[in-house]
């Protein structure tokens, strides 16, 4: 990586991040966010479907249906982020589990109105690992970052789902497939974990359904990688 890329990752101001649902950018990008006031967060999915419709999902996490789901987990959202000193603007599309998900084109066309008109210094996007609806969101985002190439595009390892057995070496490899370079990157990150602790407890419907255990993944340090789109050589200006 350049001596100039490597400074401007290493001196960013309020970043934007991509977050599939409600939980995700808290969950992978907390610590980031914490460590960059003013930043803000999009939710794809978070949206409810006209008619409510009831989930095994959303029972687990103690709703009777997608309309009291939905509401809830907006709040939590909300306060999640007030938590890390972030701000969250949710879409209205509906996650995958309600029947109705949209297409790419459609992710890509909402999402490039508002990542066109945000002065983030960089965009964080899912890696896209076993979800449907993160590898949507990832799909979507690959468009942009060619439509935007201005821009500093940095994937973020999807928490949970990172666990995988080569989840993140598959994403990689699809990735140069795609002619995107994949380097790892070191943003600031907050270094006490208090703040993302704070905001990950006020997913308590989620917790609820994870169950004890079940995300021991979200206190692990996160992982980030610079997405470029390959164009001519590589750099060989190195950082040592």
């Amino acid at each position: 990586m350049s001596r100039a890329l490597h400074d401007r990752v290493a001196s960013l101001g309020p970043v934007l991040v991509i977050s599939p649902h409600f939980d995700d950018a808290i969950f992978s990008c907390g610590a980031l966010l914490a460590a960059h006031h003013g930043s803000r967060t999009v939710t794809v999915f978070g949206g409810a479907p006209e008619t409510p419709v009831s989930t095994t999902w959303d029972q687990e996490a103690g709703f009777a249906d997608s309309t009291q789901a939905v509401a809830a987990r907006r709040l939590e959202d909300a306060q999640a982020h007030a938590q890390v000193s972030a701000t969250v603007h949710h879409l209205g599309f509906c996650d995958s589990q309600y029947g109705q998900t949209p297409t790419v084109a459609e992710l890509e066309r909402a999402l490039y109105r508002l990542v066109e008109r945000r002065a983030a210094d960089a965009v964080f996007v899912p890696l896209g690992l076993f979800h449907s609806d993160h590898v949507l969101v990832h799909e979507a985002a690959l468009l942009l970052l060619r439509k935007l190439p201005q821009r500093l595009w940095i994937g973020y390892e999807d928490a949970l789902y990172r666990r995988g057995r080569g989840a993140v070496q598959d994403r990689i490899v699809a990735l140069a497939a795609q002619d995107i370079v994949a380097t790892p990157v070191s943003p600031v990150t907050a270094v006490d974990g208090r703040q993302k602790r704070r905001a990950v407890a006020c997913y308590a419907s989620q917790l609820r359904a994870f169950g004890p255990g079940g995300v021991e993944d979200l206190h692990q340090p996160e992982r980030f990688w610079l997405l470029e789109p390959k164009q001519g050589e590589p750099d060989h200006a190195t950082v040592g």
